[in-house]
């Protein structure tokens, strides 16, 4: 590894360009995006800035402390973080707005959420034309009900923003509930990975740290672009760069962030911009399995196996390698889309270097068969013994601050707090240390939730956050789901649209609103975990507060104590300190966050790296390789895979119409040139795609962009109409966002 020094001096041969700030370049605009911030939090600019650098970030997973971290001593600031100013700080909306919701039924989310914070509970029975103000007392009564038969209700929480605490004293009310149906957006996210790394080396969380990635010979992205979604990790590539690190990624897409990136807070990046990506490897959509398994089929073939490793610290090797010899290359390069020779290009990338780190994120887990794509990735890095040392390890990038901690806490249908399964050994364990009995069998997870709904199976769902309408296949399914049910507690911050769907259920239905808090409100501060396992404490910071708006924590325990008065002094807590308490004696592994108190406390559980030394923590301390046959897909002569994508977005909250780094509106289909060209299609064009059954379509405008023939992307969530509510993996139960469909050129 190069020298500190040398790392710092200019390096021309990682520029992007020799223009100025990539003039002319298509590009976001960083400094823009702080003009835009600076104006949108108009009012309350001081308590914005007190946000930015005393708040630890609700943006995407990193975890940055103020405007810093603990990779490296600079500031860190994204797009992200400065687009959520605006929910953090602005005024409540006026509730007069809601007693004839008509005219809100015609509003984007965009413009719902503009109209300000939530500030009271709203109450809006079957029938009635909007929403009217109750008191919290008449809100909780009302809903506690309902909530007494566990096989009657579902409660959901999203991942913005949501802290460990509220997390943790949701699932332990549900559960006093007797109920396991609780789940959260990890379910959405990366429940593939969760599944296939606890079965592969026994810990479902990433293998290594942000500091792993400077000064590692190679970085392999997989299915995953930072640049969109974790926009703070670039600065952290272009250190990687200045270190010597080699970048390869392997996607549908050659995503332009990923090329060439101007970091904004790096002098030399953000004059000349920064070369990303050394090595692109095109594959189809859903063509992950096909590609991963030839390239171990290479490096078994070219003996870059590292053999000792293997057999001291792993087992099952044997058994994947007579499954490749078993798949032939042909096979293998018609479900990939790529080459044999691409394959032992990435094979030979990986057999010389002496560290890598293997990195994913939707792309991957997004599949009927994620947790199948998981292993593929897990069987390269056991291949080469890149996991438990320095620059080395597996990470299932997350991409909201959320998401790592949702599971860990046990708010997940299938999973106890520290990601135990639900089972009866482990409900005793938790019923003896909380003082009442835990329900023994799995729960409804979220997209099950939804389906019992639309089958009379659901009486209520409390939803905390999120919008299954934008988040889950098919909306309109979604939508009649929603309709269904007797009652909807909805809480959150500011309205969504699945808020403004009636109850119609038999009897009276209603939907209930609830104001919560956000994490820099709530007194007694509270801690996220970020992707590389780091809990991390976020204080409260001073400055106006909305209304009635309580902390979800409280919101929970308080409806569990109602409905359950005999169990309401194990519920309530006095504080998030409380919590921190009780999270420790449920889950040892975060020993430490009970001390967390003070703005930059913070502790890594597991050190800088699980799996030290490859000490795996599985029954008998190895890496377990597992075969990974070839998904069955087929794709009809004129037929397209699609996957939809995200853009200038956070989560289904869509910040601008127009991508900064493609130019892509919402509406565009994008379509590679040779697709485009052989269907005569002009950019522009408009189209529709269908469904393979014909029953689902969307619209849109094709776009000519850098993408493997045969296969399309268009936006999420509005793409969500295209996708097939039964097509779930086997295990994680994620769904599949991605559609077979045919294009059909509509008239201008």
């Amino acid at each position: 590894m190069r020298s500190t020094r040398a790392r710092r001096r200019l390096d021309p041969r990682n520029w992007a360009g020799w223009k100025p700030f990539g003039i002319g370049e298509r590009k976001p605009n960083n400094y823009l995006e702080l003009v835009k911030a600076f104006r949108s939090v108009k009012g309350n600019r001081r308590y914005a800035w007190r946000i930015l650098t005393r708040g630890t970030c609700d943006g995407c997973a990193l975890g940055t402390k103020g405007m810093r971290d603990w990779t490296m001593d600079e500031i860190h600031l994204c797009n992200i973080r400065l687009r959520l100013l605006k929910l953090n700080t602005m005024p409540a909306l006026d509730v007069s707005a809601l007693a004839d919701v008509s005219a809100l039924e015609r509003m984007s989310s965009a413009q719902l959420r503009d109209l300000g914070r939530l500030p009271y509970p709203m109450l809006r029975r079957a029938g009635e034309p909007g929403f009217t103000r109750i008191g919290w007392d008449e809100a909780l009564d009302l809903a506690a009900p309902h909530l007494r038969d566990p096989s009657r209700f579902g409660v959901y929480l999203t991942s913005r923003g949501v802290p460990n605490e509220n997390y943790f004293a949701a699932q332990k009310a549900v559960r006093a509930l007797g109920s396991n149906s609780v789940d959260n957006a990890a379910r959405i996210c990366h429940s593939p990975s969760t599944v296939a790394l606890k079965r592969a080396i026994g810990a479902a969380a990433t293998t290594c740290s942000y500091t792993d990635w400077i000064g590692s010979d190679l970085i392999v992205f997989i299915g995953s672009n930072p640049s969109n979604n974790q926009p703070v990790a670039m600065k952290y590539l272009y250190h990687a760069k200045k270190a010597g690190t080699k970048v390869a990624m392997v996607n549908a897409y050659r995503e332009p962030g990923m090329e060439k990136y101007w970091v904004p807070s790096n002098a030399e990046s953000a004059v000349f911009g920064t070369k990303i990506t050394d090595y692109f490897f095109g594959v189809n959509v859903g063509g992950d399995i096909g590609f991963l398994n030839g390239v171990l089929k290479h490096l078994i073939e070219d003996d870059r196996v590292d053999k000792a490793w293997v057999d001291a610290r792993t087992t099952g090797f044997e058994e994947v390698r007579r499954a490749l010899a078993g798949q032939s290359w042909e096979e293998l390069e018609a479900l990939s889309g790529a080459s044999r020779e691409q394959m032992a290009e990435l094979a030979r990338l990986l057999g010389e270097a002496r560290s890598a780190v293997l990195v994913w994120s939707m792309g991957i887990t997004q599949h009927a068969y994620g947790e199948d794509n998981v292993q593929a990735i897990v069987n390269l890095a056991l291949a080469r013994g890149f996991v438990g040392r320095d620059h080395c390890g597996l990470m299932p990038i997350r991409g909201h601050s959320g998401v790592q901690g949702g599971a860990e806490m046990g708010a997940y249908a299938t999973g106890l707090p520290g990601g135990l399964p639900v089972t009866e050994a482990n409900a005793r364990r938790f019923g003896e240390l909380w003082g009442f009995e835990v329900p023994t069998a799995p729960g409804l997870t979220a997209t099950d939730m939804i389906d019992a709904a639309h089958a009379g199976g659901l009486d209520a769902l409390v939803s905390s956050g999120g919008n299954f309408l934008e988040v889950l296949p098919d909306p309109g399914y979604c939508r009649e789901a929603l309709s269904r049910l007797k009652l909807r507690v909805h809480i959150d911050i500011v309205l969504s649209s699945q808020m403004l769907v009636p109850c119609e259920g038999p009897g009276d239905g209603a939907v209930l609103l609830l104001p919560a808090q956000t994490r820099y409100e709530m007194a007694g501060g509270v801690t996220e975990t970020s992707t590389e396992r780091r809990i991390i404490f976020s204080p409260e910071v001073p400055g106006p507060r909305i209304g009635e708006a309580r902390p979800e924590w409280q919101i929970f325990t308080e409806l569990a104590a109602r409905a359950r008065p005999e169990l309401a002094d194990r519920l309530r807590y006095a504080g998030t300190a409380e919590i921190r308490a009780d999270i420790e004696r449920a889950v040892p592994f975060y020993a430490g966050i009970a001390g967390l108190a003070e703005f930059g406390d913070n502790v890594q559980y597991g050190g800088r790296h699980l799996c030290p030394g490859g000490r795996f923590p599985t029954p008998d301390g190895r890496g377990r390789f597992a075969p990974v046959a070839l998904p069955a897909l087929e794709r009809p002569d004129g037929a397209f895979m699609v996957a939809t994508r995200r853009g200038k977005q956070f989560n289904s909250m869509v910040h601008e119409r127009r991508d900064g780094f493609n130019g892509a509106t919402r509406e565009a289909v994008l379509m590679s040139p040779y697709d485009a060209d052989r269907l005569g299609l002009a950019d522009g064009t408009p189209v529709e795609l269908r469904s393979a059954a014909g029953e689902r379509t969307f619209r849109g405008r094709v776009l000519r962009a850098p993408l493997m023939p045969g296969n399309l992307q268009i936006h999420w969530p509005e793409g969500n109409v295209l996708l097939d509510p039964v097509r779930r993996s086997p295990d994680a139960r994620i769904p599949d966002y991605n559609a077979l469909v045919t294009v059909t050129r509509l008239d201008p």
